[in-house]
Protein backbone atom coordinates (compact mmCIF):
# COMPACT_ATOMS: atom_id res chain seq x y z
CA UNK A 1 0.00 0.00 0.00
CA UNK A 2 0.96 3.52 -0.96
CA UNK A 3 -0.22 6.41 0.75
CA UNK A 4 1.43 10.32 1.87
CA UNK A 5 2.37 10.39 5.42
CA UNK A 6 2.38 13.38 7.28
CA UNK A 7 5.82 12.80 8.36
CA UNK A 8 7.11 12.80 4.02
CA UNK A 9 5.09 16.58 4.03
CA UNK A 10 7.10 18.16 7.20
CA UNK A 11 10.43 16.87 6.13
CA UNK A 12 9.27 18.61 2.52
CA UNK A 13 8.41 21.55 4.51
CA UNK A 14 4.94 21.45 3.35
CA UNK A 15 3.37 22.19 6.28
CA UNK A 16 4.48 25.72 7.30
CA UNK A 17 1.79 28.26 7.93
CA UNK A 18 -1.05 25.72 6.66
CA UNK A 19 -4.11 24.80 8.23
CA UNK A 20 -4.05 20.82 8.75
CA UNK A 21 -7.04 19.07 10.18
CA UNK A 22 -6.28 15.79 12.00
CA UNK A 23 -8.71 13.08 12.43
CA UNK A 24 -7.87 10.82 15.74
CA UNK A 25 -9.49 8.07 17.66
CA UNK A 26 -9.85 10.04 21.03
CA UNK A 27 -13.11 7.72 21.93
CA UNK A 28 -11.32 6.86 25.58
CA UNK A 29 -13.67 5.10 27.76
CA UNK A 30 -14.47 7.16 31.12
CA UNK A 31 -15.80 6.06 34.37
CA UNK A 32 -19.68 7.44 35.80
CA UNK A 33 -17.74 10.83 37.10
CA UNK A 34 -16.31 11.78 33.74
CA UNK A 35 -12.78 10.37 34.23
CA UNK A 36 -10.64 8.76 31.74
CA UNK A 37 -9.93 5.16 32.54
CA UNK A 38 -7.41 4.10 29.46
CA UNK A 39 -5.65 6.20 27.67
CA UNK A 40 -3.72 4.45 25.31
CA UNK A 41 -5.67 6.30 22.32
CA UNK A 42 -4.69 9.50 23.43
CA UNK A 43 -1.40 8.93 24.05
CA UNK A 44 -0.84 7.35 20.36
CA UNK A 45 -2.61 10.49 19.28
CA UNK A 46 0.19 12.69 20.50
CA UNK A 47 3.11 11.66 17.86
CA UNK A 48 0.92 13.43 14.64
CA UNK A 49 -0.18 16.69 16.84
CA UNK A 50 3.14 17.30 17.47
CA UNK A 51 4.38 16.65 14.16
CA UNK A 52 1.96 19.26 12.28
CA UNK A 53 2.89 22.06 15.34
CA UNK A 54 6.38 21.59 15.14
CA UNK A 55 6.37 21.95 11.21
CA UNK A 56 4.56 25.18 11.85
CA UNK A 57 0.86 24.37 10.86
CA UNK A 58 -2.18 25.45 12.65
CA UNK A 59 -3.83 22.43 13.99
CA UNK A 60 -7.20 21.46 14.05
CA UNK A 61 -7.54 17.94 15.67
CA UNK A 62 -11.24 16.19 14.82
CA UNK A 63 -12.61 12.94 16.90
CA UNK A 64 -15.95 11.26 18.01
CA UNK A 65 -16.65 10.21 21.52
CA UNK A 66 -19.86 7.22 21.91
CA UNK A 67 -22.60 7.02 19.82
CA UNK A 68 -24.69 10.09 20.03
CA UNK A 69 -27.56 10.98 18.03
CA UNK A 70 -26.50 13.11 14.88
CA UNK A 71 -28.05 17.00 15.72
CA UNK A 72 -28.22 16.45 19.35
CA UNK A 73 -25.80 17.14 21.73
CA UNK A 74 -25.09 16.17 25.80
CA UNK A 75 -22.62 17.44 27.16
CA UNK A 76 -22.16 14.88 29.86
CA UNK A 77 -22.36 12.26 27.32
CA UNK A 78 -20.77 13.50 23.93
CA UNK A 79 -18.35 16.29 24.98
CA UNK A 80 -14.89 16.23 24.11
CA UNK A 81 -13.94 19.32 26.69
CA UNK A 82 -12.48 16.48 29.32
CA UNK A 83 -10.30 14.77 26.73
CA UNK A 84 -8.96 18.19 25.60
CA UNK A 85 -7.80 19.24 28.39
CA UNK A 86 -5.77 15.47 29.05
CA UNK A 87 -4.72 16.33 25.44
CA UNK A 88 -3.21 19.67 26.01
CA UNK A 89 -1.48 18.20 28.56
CA UNK A 90 -0.12 16.00 26.68
CA UNK A 91 0.85 17.63 23.71
CA UNK A 92 2.37 20.60 26.22
CA UNK A 93 -0.05 23.05 24.19
CA UNK A 94 -3.70 24.70 25.82
CA UNK A 95 -6.13 22.95 23.25
CA UNK A 96 -9.88 24.66 23.51
CA UNK A 97 -12.39 23.35 22.50
CA UNK A 98 -14.49 24.77 19.40
CA UNK A 99 -18.40 23.57 18.87
CA UNK A 100 -19.20 25.88 16.48
CA UNK A 101 -16.70 25.05 13.34
CA UNK A 102 -18.39 24.07 9.92
CA UNK A 103 -17.92 27.48 8.61
CA UNK A 104 -14.25 28.01 9.61
CA UNK A 105 -12.26 27.88 12.34
CA UNK A 106 -9.60 30.86 13.90
CA UNK A 107 -5.84 28.99 14.68
CA UNK A 108 -3.03 30.56 13.72
CA UNK A 109 0.47 28.61 13.02
CA UNK A 110 1.93 27.01 15.93
CA UNK A 111 -2.05 26.82 17.90
CA UNK A 112 -4.12 23.85 18.26
CA UNK A 113 -7.82 23.56 18.86
CA UNK A 114 -10.14 20.38 19.42
CA UNK A 115 -13.29 20.33 17.06
CA UNK A 116 -16.21 18.97 18.89
CA UNK A 117 -17.25 16.10 18.62
CA UNK A 118 -17.96 15.07 15.22
CA UNK A 119 -20.35 12.16 15.34
CA UNK A 120 -23.33 14.99 16.35
CA UNK A 121 -23.10 16.76 13.20
CA UNK A 122 -26.02 15.37 10.83
CA UNK A 123 -24.53 13.62 7.89
CA UNK A 124 -21.52 12.02 9.57
CA UNK A 125 -22.40 8.94 10.05
CA UNK A 126 -23.97 8.36 6.34
CA UNK A 127 -20.81 10.18 4.54
CA UNK A 128 -23.16 13.00 3.54
CA UNK A 129 -21.09 14.68 0.82
CA UNK A 130 -21.69 18.40 1.94
CA UNK A 131 -21.22 17.51 5.25
CA UNK A 132 -17.44 15.91 3.61
CA UNK A 133 -16.77 19.19 1.98
CA UNK A 134 -17.37 21.49 4.77
CA UNK A 135 -14.64 19.66 6.73
CA UNK A 136 -12.05 20.18 3.75
CA UNK A 137 -12.39 23.39 3.49
CA UNK A 138 -11.39 23.72 6.77
CA UNK A 139 -8.11 22.96 5.87
CA UNK A 140 -4.96 22.59 3.64
CA UNK A 141 -3.67 19.05 4.45
CA UNK A 142 -6.31 16.49 5.94
CA UNK A 143 -4.16 14.02 8.11
CA UNK A 144 -6.32 10.55 8.95
CA UNK A 145 -4.79 9.30 12.28
CA UNK A 146 -7.60 7.16 13.19
CA UNK A 147 -7.28 3.84 12.53
CA UNK A 148 -9.80 2.03 15.01
CA UNK A 149 -12.11 4.24 12.45
CA UNK A 150 -10.61 3.20 9.26
CA UNK A 151 -13.37 1.12 8.45
CA UNK A 152 -16.31 2.99 8.14
CA UNK A 153 -16.94 5.31 5.18
CA UNK A 154 -17.79 8.92 7.01
CA UNK A 155 -17.36 11.90 6.51
CA UNK A 156 -14.72 12.83 8.75
CA UNK A 157 -12.90 9.41 7.75
CA UNK A 158 -13.51 8.70 3.95
CA UNK A 159 -15.52 12.02 2.61
CA UNK A 160 -13.10 14.58 3.65
CA UNK A 161 -10.62 12.52 2.50
CA UNK A 162 -12.03 12.51 -0.84
CA UNK A 163 -12.40 16.52 -1.22
CA UNK A 164 -8.81 18.37 0.57
CA UNK A 165 -6.79 19.87 -1.35
CA UNK A 166 -3.86 16.69 0.65
CA UNK A 167 -4.84 13.98 2.10
CA UNK A 168 -2.23 11.66 4.02
CA UNK A 169 -1.56 9.18 6.78
CA UNK A 170 -0.88 10.22 10.30
CA UNK A 171 2.09 8.16 12.09
CA UNK A 172 -0.32 5.54 13.52
CA UNK A 173 -2.16 5.39 10.65
CA UNK A 174 1.33 4.62 8.65
CA UNK A 175 2.17 2.34 11.29
CA UNK A 176 -0.95 0.31 10.84
CA UNK A 177 -0.31 0.21 7.18
CA UNK A 178 2.64 -1.11 7.46
CA UNK A 179 2.15 -3.41 9.87
CA UNK A 180 -0.95 -4.78 8.57
CA UNK A 181 0.67 -5.33 5.01
CA UNK A 182 4.08 -7.03 6.12
CA UNK A 183 1.15 -9.16 8.22
CA UNK A 184 -0.69 -10.35 5.34
CA UNK A 185 0.09 -9.06 2.10
CA UNK A 186 3.96 -9.29 2.46
CA UNK A 187 4.45 -11.70 4.90
CA UNK A 188 7.53 -14.02 5.52
CA UNK A 189 6.70 -17.68 5.43
CA UNK A 190 5.54 -19.89 7.21
CA UNK A 191 2.53 -17.45 8.19
CA UNK A 192 0.82 -18.54 11.25
CA UNK A 193 -2.72 -17.14 12.14
CA UNK A 194 -4.48 -17.63 15.35
CA UNK A 195 -7.91 -16.89 15.32
CA UNK A 196 -9.71 -17.48 19.03
CA UNK A 197 -12.90 -16.62 20.66
CA UNK A 198 -16.46 -17.47 21.47
CA UNK A 199 -18.72 -18.31 18.07
CA UNK A 200 -17.46 -19.87 14.37
CA UNK A 201 -19.83 -17.03 13.36
CA UNK A 202 -18.42 -13.88 14.02
CA UNK A 203 -15.46 -15.17 12.78
CA UNK A 204 -16.50 -17.22 9.79
CA UNK A 205 -15.18 -14.76 6.91
CA UNK A 206 -11.86 -14.20 8.60
CA UNK A 207 -11.39 -17.99 8.71
CA UNK A 208 -12.48 -18.37 4.94
CA UNK A 209 -10.10 -15.40 4.05
CA UNK A 210 -7.06 -16.81 5.96
CA UNK A 211 -7.13 -20.28 5.06
CA UNK A 212 -6.24 -19.03 1.65
CA UNK A 213 -3.32 -17.53 2.77
CA UNK A 214 -1.57 -19.21 6.15
CA UNK A 215 0.32 -21.71 6.49
CA UNK A 216 -0.63 -22.87 9.66
CA UNK A 217 -4.35 -21.60 11.24
CA UNK A 218 -4.40 -21.87 14.72
CA UNK A 219 -8.04 -21.52 15.98
CA UNK A 220 -8.87 -21.82 19.98
CA UNK A 221 -12.25 -20.76 22.35
CA UNK A 222 -16.13 -22.15 21.59
CA UNK A 223 -14.54 -21.77 17.49
CA UNK A 224 -12.22 -24.13 18.12
CA UNK A 225 -14.94 -26.56 19.89
CA UNK A 226 -17.08 -26.39 16.70
CA UNK A 227 -13.89 -27.56 14.52
CA UNK A 228 -13.62 -30.68 17.18
CA UNK A 229 -17.38 -31.69 16.42
CA UNK A 230 -16.61 -31.08 12.35
CA UNK A 231 -13.53 -33.90 13.12
CA UNK A 232 -16.12 -36.02 15.03
CA UNK A 233 -15.71 -35.49 18.33
CA UNK A 234 -18.13 -35.45 21.80
CA UNK A 235 -17.52 -31.99 23.67
CA UNK A 236 -19.70 -32.24 26.26
CA UNK A 237 -21.60 -28.73 26.85
CA UNK A 238 -18.84 -26.67 25.93
CA UNK A 239 -19.79 -23.86 23.69
CA UNK A 240 -19.72 -24.59 20.19
CA UNK A 241 -22.38 -24.22 17.26
CA UNK A 242 -23.09 -27.36 15.58
CA UNK A 243 -25.01 -25.74 12.31
CA UNK A 244 -21.80 -24.51 11.34
CA UNK A 245 -19.93 -27.79 11.46
CA UNK A 246 -20.09 -27.88 7.60
CA UNK A 247 -18.18 -24.54 7.24
CA UNK A 248 -15.47 -25.79 9.34
CA UNK A 249 -15.44 -28.89 7.20
CA UNK A 250 -15.05 -26.44 4.36
CA UNK A 251 -12.31 -24.56 6.18
CA UNK A 252 -10.44 -27.43 6.48
CA UNK A 253 -10.72 -28.72 2.70
CA UNK A 254 -9.33 -25.03 2.23
CA UNK A 255 -6.23 -25.56 4.09
CA UNK A 256 -5.66 -28.94 2.86
CA UNK A 257 -6.02 -28.12 -0.51
CA UNK A 258 -3.11 -25.72 -0.25
CA UNK A 259 -1.15 -27.61 2.14
CA UNK A 260 -1.45 -25.94 5.24
CA UNK A 261 -2.59 -27.40 8.46
CA UNK A 262 -4.69 -26.22 11.22
CA UNK A 263 -3.86 -28.11 13.97
CA UNK A 264 -6.47 -29.49 16.57
CA UNK A 265 -6.52 -30.20 20.45
CA UNK A 266 -5.52 -33.54 21.62
CA UNK A 267 -5.88 -32.59 24.97
CA UNK A 268 -8.17 -30.02 26.95
CA UNK A 269 -8.79 -28.42 30.23
CA UNK A 270 -12.56 -29.23 30.86
CA UNK A 271 -15.03 -28.09 34.11
CA UNK A 272 -18.10 -28.61 34.97
CA UNK A 273 -18.71 -25.01 35.44
CA UNK A 274 -18.43 -21.71 34.05
CA UNK A 275 -16.23 -20.74 37.15
CA UNK A 276 -12.37 -20.17 38.39
CA UNK A 277 -13.81 -22.40 40.74
CA UNK A 278 -15.49 -25.17 39.31
CA UNK A 279 -14.30 -28.60 39.56
CA UNK A 280 -11.64 -28.84 36.38
CA UNK A 281 -9.36 -31.20 35.38
CA UNK A 282 -7.19 -31.98 32.18
CA UNK A 283 -8.21 -34.53 29.84
CA UNK A 284 -7.52 -36.04 26.23
CA UNK A 285 -10.78 -34.67 23.79
CA UNK A 286 -12.07 -37.98 23.51
CA UNK A 287 -12.26 -38.45 27.15
CA UNK A 288 -14.63 -35.29 27.37
CA UNK A 289 -17.55 -36.23 29.79
CA UNK A 290 -21.05 -35.00 28.86
CA UNK A 291 -21.41 -32.23 31.91
CA UNK A 292 -17.96 -31.08 31.00
CA UNK A 293 -17.17 -28.03 28.97
CA UNK A 294 -13.38 -27.06 27.39
CA UNK A 295 -11.94 -24.00 28.78
CA UNK A 296 -8.50 -23.98 27.79
CA UNK A 297 -6.54 -25.97 25.95
CA UNK A 298 -4.37 -28.97 27.63
CA UNK A 299 -0.35 -28.98 28.34
CA UNK A 300 0.52 -31.30 25.31
CA UNK A 301 -1.65 -28.96 22.81
CA UNK A 302 -0.23 -25.98 24.34
CA UNK A 303 3.77 -27.24 23.34
CA UNK A 304 2.49 -28.22 20.20
CA UNK A 305 1.04 -24.92 19.38
CA UNK A 306 4.64 -23.25 21.17
CA UNK A 307 6.74 -25.43 18.41
CA UNK A 308 4.75 -24.07 15.42
CA UNK A 309 4.78 -20.47 16.38
CA UNK A 310 8.15 -20.62 17.16
CA UNK A 311 9.04 -21.68 13.68
CA UNK A 312 7.14 -18.88 12.18
CA UNK A 313 7.87 -16.58 10.09
CA UNK A 314 4.83 -14.13 10.23
CA UNK A 315 2.24 -14.67 13.54
CA UNK A 316 -1.13 -12.40 13.11
CA UNK A 317 -3.30 -13.27 16.35
CA UNK A 318 -6.82 -12.27 17.02
CA UNK A 319 -8.01 -14.56 20.34
CA UNK A 320 -6.86 -16.74 22.78
CA UNK A 321 -6.95 -20.14 23.04
CA UNK A 322 -8.95 -20.63 26.72
CA UNK A 323 -10.51 -18.51 29.45
CA UNK A 324 -7.44 -16.75 30.44
CA UNK A 325 -8.90 -14.47 32.35
CA UNK A 326 -9.54 -16.83 34.72
CA UNK A 327 -6.46 -18.90 36.56
CA UNK A 328 -7.01 -22.57 35.93
CA UNK A 329 -7.93 -21.37 32.31
CA UNK A 330 -5.11 -19.09 31.64
CA UNK A 331 -1.65 -21.50 30.64
CA UNK A 332 -3.12 -22.64 26.95
CA UNK A 333 -3.13 -18.58 26.25
CA UNK A 334 0.33 -17.97 28.66
CA UNK A 335 2.34 -20.67 26.72
CA UNK A 336 1.42 -19.29 23.41
CA UNK A 337 2.02 -15.70 23.91
CA UNK A 338 6.06 -17.09 25.26
CA UNK A 339 6.24 -18.48 22.13
CA UNK A 340 5.21 -15.77 20.05
CA UNK A 341 7.69 -13.12 22.15
CA UNK A 342 10.50 -16.07 21.67
CA UNK A 343 9.61 -16.14 18.06
CA UNK A 344 10.12 -12.16 17.39
CA UNK A 345 12.89 -11.94 19.40
CA UNK A 346 14.51 -14.69 16.84
CA UNK A 347 12.87 -12.21 13.63
CA UNK A 348 9.72 -13.42 13.08
CA UNK A 349 6.60 -10.29 12.45
CA UNK A 350 4.06 -10.68 15.25
CA UNK A 351 0.66 -8.74 14.86
CA UNK A 352 -1.92 -8.17 17.81
CA UNK A 353 -5.11 -6.94 17.59
CA UNK A 354 -8.74 -7.28 19.40
CA UNK A 355 -9.66 -6.38 22.87
CA UNK A 356 -9.40 -9.94 24.33
CA UNK A 357 -5.86 -10.36 22.68
CA UNK A 358 -4.16 -7.07 23.73
CA UNK A 359 -5.74 -7.91 27.42
CA UNK A 360 -4.00 -11.38 26.95
CA UNK A 361 -1.01 -9.47 25.69
CA UNK A 362 -0.80 -7.07 28.70
CA UNK A 363 -1.29 -9.80 31.08
CA UNK A 364 1.54 -12.17 30.31
CA UNK A 365 3.86 -9.67 30.08
CA UNK A 366 4.64 -9.59 26.11
CA UNK A 367 3.63 -6.22 25.09
CA UNK A 368 7.21 -5.26 24.34
CA UNK A 369 7.93 -8.49 22.83
CA UNK A 370 5.40 -8.19 20.04
CA UNK A 371 6.25 -6.52 16.50
CA UNK A 372 3.16 -4.97 16.69
CA UNK A 373 0.08 -4.10 18.63
CA UNK A 374 -3.01 -3.13 16.46
CA UNK A 375 -5.07 -0.07 17.67
CA UNK A 376 -7.77 -0.94 15.82
CA UNK A 377 -10.31 -4.05 16.95
CA UNK A 378 -13.11 -3.51 14.06
CA UNK A 379 -10.40 -2.30 11.27
CA UNK A 380 -8.09 -4.57 12.23
CA UNK A 381 -10.76 -7.65 11.79
CA UNK A 382 -11.94 -6.14 8.53
CA UNK A 383 -8.53 -6.36 7.35
CA UNK A 384 -8.30 -9.82 8.04
CA UNK A 385 -11.65 -10.63 6.64
CA UNK A 386 -10.00 -9.38 2.91
CA UNK A 387 -12.42 -6.44 2.99
CA UNK A 388 -10.90 -2.73 1.92
CA UNK A 389 -10.59 -0.02 4.68
CA UNK A 390 -12.62 2.63 3.10
CA UNK A 391 -10.33 5.61 4.69
CA UNK A 392 -7.20 3.70 3.66
CA UNK A 393 -8.15 3.18 -0.24
CA UNK A 394 -9.17 6.76 -0.60
CA UNK A 395 -5.35 7.31 0.67
CA UNK A 396 -4.19 5.16 -1.90
CA UNK A 397 -6.30 7.33 -4.53
CA UNK A 398 -5.19 10.17 -3.58
CA UNK A 399 -1.65 9.03 -3.09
Amino acid sequence: MRVKTLTELAKAGELKGKRVLIRSDLNAPHDENGRITNEARLVASVPAIKIALEAGAAVMVMSHRGRPTEGEFHPESDSLAAIAARMSELVGKPMPVVADYLNGVDVKPGEVVMLENCRCNKGEKKNVEDLARKYAALCDVFVMDAFGTAHRAQSSTEGVARFASVACAGPLMAAEIDALTKAVAEAKHPLVAIVGGSKVSTKLTILNNLAQKVDQLIVGGGIANTFLLAAGYKIGKSLAEPDLVEECRNVLASLKAKGAELPLPTDVVVADAFSETANYRTCKVEDIAENEMILDVGPETARHLAEILEKAGTIVWNGPVGVFEMKPYAQGTAQMAAAIAKATAFGAFSICGGGDTISAVTQFGVADRVSYISTGGGAFLEFLEGKVLPAIAVLEERA
